[in-house]
């Protein structure tokens, strides 16, 4: 059984966005059943967990002996074995990959910057300073990626892919703000993707145990 581990529990602001949810998303698509491994933040440094995942983030992954972290490198392993998220053919491979890493090295960067600067130092001076700066150039990337995108559905040949997960879930990151609503094609390719049952599934099940750990919080 494939095994990928999660949290038990993030505040509100990273609900939705821990990288878990791009696993999930893609054994969803591809059919293939999975178990989770919840950890709190107390697991993160433990000599055992490092062991699994160096850094102590998540997701980690478990296949039949073979241990994996990050999540981009499992969606990929993940999409090599289900045609649903990349072709056979070794041109329409290339380019799911192609776009799969576009996502994580040329847009992801940017948002993670603004993101990092709006939910943990809007308050800073030097953050009220770079903002501005740093939402420029991440409006530039994404119109130029509006661009490449066109009025196909999808990016990597016009079918969803693998590189979907990767690139939708690098703009949801973005939902804290209006930022994706001003580009149109954009908007509705995230909004597409979020359509999505796998997706859909993907986000329940990531979302379930933090539902329960806040009611246990609730509870006297």
């Amino acid at each position: 059984m494939i095994q990928v581990t999660a949290f038990k529990w993030v505040p509100s602001f990273a609900q939705g966005s821990v990288r878990d949810i791009r696993v999930r998303w893609a054994l969803e698509e591809a059919g293939v059943g999975y178990g989770e491994m919840l950890i709190g933040f107390e697991d993160q440094g433990t000599a055992e967990y490092r062991a699994l995942q160096p850094f102590g983030q998540v997701p980690a992954y478990r296949e039949d002996g073979l241990e994996m972290f990050e999540s981009g490198a499992i969606v990929l392993h993940i999409a090599e074995s289900s045609e649903v998220l990349m072709p056979k053919d070794a041109h329409g491979r290339a380019r799911v990959q192609c776009w799969l890493f576009a996502a994580m090295n040329s847009v992801e960067p940017f948002v993670a910057e603004l993101a990092g600067i709006d939910l943990f130092n809007a308050d800073k001076a030097w953050a009220k300073e770079r903002r501005p700066e740093v939402e420029a150039m991440l409006r530039r990337r994404l119109g130029d990626l509006q661009t490449a995108l066109g009025d196909r559905a999808w990016f990597a040949d016009g079918r969803f892919s693998a590189a979907d997960i990767l690139m939708t879930h690098v703009l949801r990151d973005l939902r804290h703000t209006d930022i994706v609503a001003a580009y149109p094609h954009l908007d509705a390719y995230v909004k597409r993707a979020e359509a999505r049952p796998a997706f859909q599934r993907a986000l329940a099940d990531q979302l379930a145990p933090f539902r329960a750990a806040e009611m246990a919080m609730k509870t006297p």
